[in-house]
């Protein structure tokens, strides 16, 4: 597929790949290690080393294959001004990488005109890699095996729906505590297994839904083309289209509309 103001978004997935690759070498070989550096933000969250030098290198690799491109990542803020805005979250999942938890990734994401396009999640501790340019499809490789496509749910009613929560205080802070509980006694199975690997299992139709607030796009772009190309839908819990308005919600499509009265 060819944006008509740049590269194909073919050529940007393979540049987005590739970037994936650079990432996962220096993540994977940081990961449990001894000297790992972990220090404390302002905003009090944890970064590592290793999200320090990933991002590092995912900046390089844009600035050397599209230089005139813009990039906003979690630990270096916003470089350039371009239509084309690579979004980065160096190491989705700080907390449990530096406590040895193996649930973590890198996303990268191509927003075009503030539309993230491209999205790609790399766990290289998982020995996942999932991956979407919008009207290619959604893709997952587990190991050395082949590249299969993946598909949301069919699941239709909240009653027989598998959801993901991510943290209850999250919903606790931002006052959506009353209806997450009241939601849990609709649904089948409600369970917080947080991050990006929850929106991967909905985009592999293992979950049907994940809600989530106190996010930024950094957190969320990648996961979009992933779950879109894969049949589902993507807004924030009040039904905003983007990845910058601070909640999501994702679903298998067919829950949505049903989801979103259940919060409001």
């Amino acid at each position: 597929m060819t944006d008509a103001s740049g590269p194909s978004l073919d050529d940007d997935l393979a540049l987005a790949l590739r970037l994936a690759d650079a990432a996962d070498a220096i993540s994977a070989d940081r990961f449990r290690s001894r000297d790992l550096t972990i220090s404390t933000k302002p905003d009090r969250t944890y970064v590592t080393d290793a999200d320090q030098a990933v991002e590092r290198a995912i900046r390089a690799g844009v600035a050397d294959a599209r230089p005139g491109d813009g990039i906003y990542g979690e630990e270096y803020g916003t470089e350039g001004d371009s239509s084309r805005q690579w979004i980065i979250d160096p190491i989705d999942g700080t907390a449990n990488y530096l406590r040895g938890v193996p649930v973590w990734g890198t996303l990268i994401a191509l927003a075009i005109d503030g539309v993230p396009l491209v999205g790609v999640v790399s766990s290289p501790a998982l020995g996942k890699r999932w991956w979407a340019a919008k009207g290619s499809g959604a893709w997952l490789q587990e190991g050395d095996d082949a590249p299969r496509r993946i598909r949301v749910s069919g699941v239709s009613e909240l009653t027989d729906a598998s959801i993901s929560f991510q943290s209850i205080a999250q919903w606790d802070d931002a006052g959506y505590l009353e209806r997450l509980i009241a939601l849990s006694r609709t649904v089948w199975r409600d369970r917080a297994y947080g991050d990006m690997w929850a929106y991967m299992m909905l985009a592999e139709g293992l979950l049907d839904a994940v809600g989530e607030f106190d996010v930024q796009a950094y957190d969320l772009a990648a996961l979009i083309p992933i779950v879109e190309e894969a049949g589902g839908r993507f807004t924030s819990v009040t039904g905003e289209q983007g990845p910058g308005n601070g909640s999501s919600l994702a679903t298998n499509g067919v829950l949505h509309d049903a989801l979103l009265d259940a919060l409001r």
